[in-house]
């Protein structure tokens, strides 16, 4: 990117911090009020990344901060596996009966969306006592061993880290596209059973309902109700990684709710705290209880500061309506894309449900994916003061975050960004 805060900050940060740490910009930020940013010098961005859909209620909603106070003025740790706490375990209920699917269901609460996903993956071998996972190609889970192997993308995230967790197997994910269709993502699925792995060895099948960093790529209807069905037939526990799609972000409190058949465990983390470190994996009774005592937890997990602040986010998506206001919003920014793309012949496809869209850009007048062209539009972006992010296992997709709070003239001041900004890159 063009644009830096501080090259004496970005020469002491490449000193101290371990190259593996990427970041997307070179901005250092100052401070931040729902849907801007303020870097070291007080230059003013509009973020359209918010934290990667950690801040859809936006940042430092006044009630979140309030909350967090509050708690502040009480205790902040006391490790709920030692001395529990009131406000983990009505989060709890709240989470139980927010949660797709009409059955008794428990949580447990995590600190990552990474550890949140290692957990489900521990609760479902257990319970089925079977090693097997069938994961997606294109998919994200984490950067632990085990969500990392699970990832269906080598670039950055696999390359270099030897030898992969064992039996985990990996599907094309439906992707018209890309030429993958539905019946050929089911059809892959039947094949890994003939070949590789008997179903009654496959402990869990995990997927994201859109997949986020795979390219905004949303699960095509009745794909859901297959796996459904494929899981129900073999005992299998489906997952549904609702990390990067939950809260309000997708148009529903969780994204599985367009599909009507609900997973049997559901991983959550980002929006849920608002800005606080806070994840939870939510899943039927029977499943959740099969670990013994002990055999989950963590230290941070369900820290006071990330439960208060995720009690208020709870409160906020509904008292302002968040869920509607997606639907409102990503419907705007999909029309004002798609009164660009006849000139922009390089736009491939404009995606993606609720406030969690994406466009896809190509090679004009073909099928090859452009990363160049992407790079280019996100330097302009920035120039322009708004902070963009790609995505896709090509690099050749760019993602629309904005906090679901952003005020109307922010965001009509940020499309008319992304509109300049795609045009100057075509040159």
């Amino acid at each position: 990117m063009t644009v830096q805060t501080s090259p004496e900050l970005t020469t002491r940060k490449n000193t101290a911090i371990a190259k593996g740490v990427g970041m997307s910009t070179q901005i250092y930020a100052a401070r931040a009020e729902n849907a801007e940013i303020w870097d070291k010098n007080g230059t003013r961005y509009i973020d359209f990344a918010a934290g990667i859909a950690v801040v859809n209620t936006g940042h430092r909603h006044p009630k979140v901060i309030e909350a967090v106070k509050k708690q502040l003025d009480s205790f902040t740790h006391t490790c709920h596996q030692v001395v529990p706490y009131e406000n983990y375990v009505e989060l709890a209920e709240r989470l139980n009966a927010k949660v797709p699917g009409d059955f008794a269901k428990k949580t447990i609460f995590t600190t990552t969306g990474a550890e949140a996903v290692e957990n489900a993956i521990k609760i479902a071998r257990h319970y089925t006592s079977r090693a097997g996972v069938v994961a997606f190609a294109g998919g994200f889970h984490g950067r632990t061993f085990m969500t990392m192997t699970m990832t269906g993308k080598v670039q950055p995230y696999k390359a270099g880290f030897g030898p992969m967790m064992n039996d985990v197997w990996h599907l094309p994910y439906p992707n018209a596209l890309h030429g993958v269709s539905m019946d050929d993502a089911i059809a892959a699925l039947d094949r890994l059973f003939k070949a590789d792995i008997e179903p009654t060895r496959v402990a869990a099948i995990i997927l994201e309902p859109v997949q986020g960093e795979g390219g905004f790529v949303p699960a095509p209807d009745g794909f859901m109700q297959k796996i459904r069905e494929v899981c129900d037939q073999h005992g299998i526990v489906m997952i549904a990684d609702e990390v990067q799609t939950g809260f309000a972000r997708t148009g529903k409190l969780f994204a599985m709710e367009h599909h009507g058949v609900a997973a049997d465990i559901t991983t959550m983390a980002k929006g849920l705290g608002g800005g606080l470190p806070i994840s939870a994996v939510t899943g039927r009774a029977e499943i959740m209880d099969s670990p013994n005592p002990g055999g989950l937890g963590g230290t941070y997990a369900g820290n006071p500061l990330g439960v208060a602040a995720a009690h208020a986010v709870l409160d906020v998506i509904e008292e302002e309506g968040l869920c509607a206001r997606a639907e409102r919003m990503g419907a705007r920014l999909k029309q004002r894309l798609a009164a660009i793309a006849d000139s922009v012949p390089e736009i491939a496809e404009i995606r993606g449900p609720g406030f969690m869209n994406a466009v896809e850009f190509n090679v004009a007048g073909s099928a090859t994916p452009n990363p160049e062209f992407v790079k280019r539009v996100l330097a302009e972006a920035l120039d322009r003061g708004l902070i963009l992010l790609s995505c896709g296992v090509y690099g050749n997709v760019i993602r629309f975050l904005a906090p679901l709070t952003i005020p109307e003239p922010v965001f009509e001041e940020a499309l008319d960004i992304i509109e300049a900004s795609i045009l100057a890159a075509k040159g």
